[in-house]
């Protein structure tokens, strides 16, 4: 469904907080409509799966790995493929999520090299994933297990991650319906949580230990 209305970060906050989400068909398109999917995909918080192979790369530090440091370079690079839902606008409204501090990124580098993040948006005890990045092998999934270890920490509820994709899958994600979505949403809207709880950057093995929080 195409919007009909002029879209403001109010506007967006509200449509996260009712369990609807923004998309355009390309990223030079003007329109912009809503996305309420029938199953939703969620990572529940105290299943994240860490490969032997992740664990590996993690506990070797072989990325330098940060909080929003650079939400534009993250949000650029969700953006910069051939085929993205990413317009000028919804990223201009992103922005300014971030400038309000509702909007974060995890950043990922090699050296002073940007090589993977993901950004989302965090209201109450709630965080809406919404894009993420690689241009190394498991810069992405490195992103995804320090942000995971942030939103533990920070005492959020829900990790909501739109869909539900093989990738995502393989990682511990799990697809709830519309339903169970809307009443676990509801719940975490309640919560008070802090992104930014667990300090500028956590060690190796914070990221990797596991805790008894589930969304």
């Amino acid at each position: 469904m195409k919007d009909d209305f002029p879209l403001t970060p109010e506007l967006l906050i509200q449509a996260y907080a009712a369990g609807v989400f923004p998309m355009s068909e390309s990223q030079t398109d003007p329109d912009v409509f809503w996305v309420d999917p029938k199953r939703r995909g969620v990572f529940p918080l105290d299943r994240f799966h860490i490969s032997r192979s992740l664990a590996r790369r993690i506990r070797r530090e072989e990325f330098s790995v940060t909080a929003d440091r650079d939400f534009g370079g993250v949000l650029a690079g969700c953006a910069d493929r051939e085929e993205t839902w990413i317009s000028g606008t919804i990223a201009r409204l992103y922005l300014d999520l971030y400038h309000r501090g509702l909007a974060h990124s995890i950043e990922v580098r090699q050296g002073d090299t940007l090589v993977g993040g993901v950004y989302g948006v965090a209201l109450g005890g709630a965080f809406f994933g919404e894009s993420m990045f690689s241009r190394r092998t498991d810069a992405s999934k490195v992103a995804l297990a320090y942000l995971v270890s942030r939103l533990r920490a920070g005492g959020f509820v829900l990790f909501d991650t739109q869909f539900l994709t093989a990738h995502l899958a393989s990682l511990g994600a799990v697809e709830i319906s519309r339903a169970e979505y809307r009443t676990r949403l509801a719940e975490a809207l309640l919560v008070r949580a802090d992104f930014h709880r667990q300090g500028p950057s956590p060690s190796p093995q914070e990221v990797m230990q596991p805790r008894g929080q589930t969304s």
